[in-house]
């Protein structure tokens, strides 16, 4: 079963699952992503999925959020009242295959995605390609630790997330930014170096 399909079974209950760690983690993480983001301009969000960012944007902002789950995207569009943006506009679109022009949006979020993309690689170029020259990408992510006895048990989780939803819990998802041609300005570490921010700037 492909990520898009197990995703839109899912939907329904997702918020449900992740909500202990929402509620104790999540919310304060995006919090300290926003704080990132530039104060206006067209931010573009990967992988949008329930909405659990929208009532985090800046007021001066206008916001585009994707994802390849119609699924998910009903449960984001419930939570459209609580944006406090300029505008807010959602659609069903695949990561790795962006419809925009190039150079189109001033920042780029993404929260807890890329461990999902099929070819994360893909999806990290597409996200330069449409980010322009002096924008921002800001990622939050999971991903494989450098320390051995972290990854024992990150390789136990993915043999459950993977067939469950796509989600790989050991993906070096710094090395990905880096090959999909980013500079990462500042990295911040959550949860060991296991859950970081990287705010990113494309390679002159």
């Amino acid at each position: 079963m492909e990520a898009k399909e197990k995703y839109n079974r899912v939907s329904c209950i997702y918020d449900f699952l992740e909500a202990v760690m929402e509620n104790s983690a999540f919310s304060r993480y995006r919090m300290i992503l926003m704080k990132e983001l530039p104060c206006n301009g067209k931010v573009l969000e990967i992988g949008i999925g329930t909405g659990k960012n929208i009532s985090y944007y800046p007021s001066s902002v206008e916001v585009t959020g994707i994802d390849f789950s119609i699924g998910m995207l009903k449960f984001a569009k419930k939570r459209q009242k609580a944006f406090q943006g300029s505008k807010l506009t959602l659609l069903e679109m695949d990561a790795q295959n962006m419809t925009f022009e190039s150079n189109t949006f001033d920042a780029v979020v993404s929260t807890f995605v890329f461990c999902t993309v099929p070819d994360p690689v893909k999806g990290l170029k597409e996200a330069k390609r449409v980010l322009k020259k002096e924008g921002k990408a800001i990622f939050l992510e999971h991903m494989r630790s450098q320390n051995g006895f972290i990854n024992t048990f990150l390789y136990l989780a993915n043999v459950i997330t993977k067939p469950l939803f796509g989600t790989s819990t050991v993906r070096d998802t710094k090395r990905n930014i880096l090959q999909a041609g980013f500079e990462i300005e500042k990295e911040i570490h959550l949860v060991f170096d296991v859950v970081r921010i990287f705010v990113c700037t494309k390679k002159t």
